[in-house]
């Protein structure tokens, strides 16, 4: 017996003075305004993440970058939705940002409007194989060096990594 498939997120749009400065300051071309059991989200395209953000932390106070994450859905053509959590102390009020992008795409880097961008950005590099572009050192920061693949893109398989890694490096069977 198969479980039907779960229903999909039931957003609202989202519609406030805040929405009006931003869809003042971004413009509407590609940007929707959303919000889901308390969580308001923008959805905009890639490349303007980054002057998104730089509004969002000179003119509305969101000084925080709480997280950075993707989703993995390998059959979309923009496989990987990213997914910006910004905070702000001032107003104790939380933004999502989300873009998509293909796999031969590189998304923009925040590091240079904040510092701790730089381990979400190589995490999310890490997991998933997205690149970003301006960030000063992509590089692997959970995985050793030599670790062929991305364990959180969802045509791959961890344990076939993990057992091609354990053999080739350690040179036992992995306990997979």
């Amino acid at each position: 017996m198969s479980l039907p498939p779960p229903a999909q997120m039931a957003s609202t749009p989202w519609d406030s003075e805040f929405t009006a400065r931003l869809a003042n300051a971004f413009g509407t071309a590609g940007v929707t305004f959303e919000t889901y059991v308390g969580q308001n989200f923008v959805t905009l395209p890639a490349s303007r993440i980054v002057e998104a953000v730089r509004y969002l932390y000179s003119s509305e106070q969101f000084d925080f970058l709480v997280d950075l994450t993707a989703v993995d859905r390998p059959k979309d053509p923009q496989r990987f939705e990213l997914i910006y959590i910004l905070y702000s102390f001032a107003r104790n009020e939380r933004i999502r940002l989300k873009t998509k992008i293909s796999e031969s795409e590189a998304a923009l880097s925040l590091s240079g409007i904040f510092k701790g961008a730089n381990w979400l950005e190589r995490e999310v590099f890490d997991m998933f194989g997205i690149r970003f572009e301006g960030h000063p050192n992509l590089k692997r920061i959970l995985l050793p060096d030599e670790w062929q693949g991305h364990p959180l893109r969802k045509d791959a398989s961890i344990i076939g990594m993990d057992n091609n890694w354990v053999q080739a490096h350690l040179g036992i069977e992995s306990g997979q």
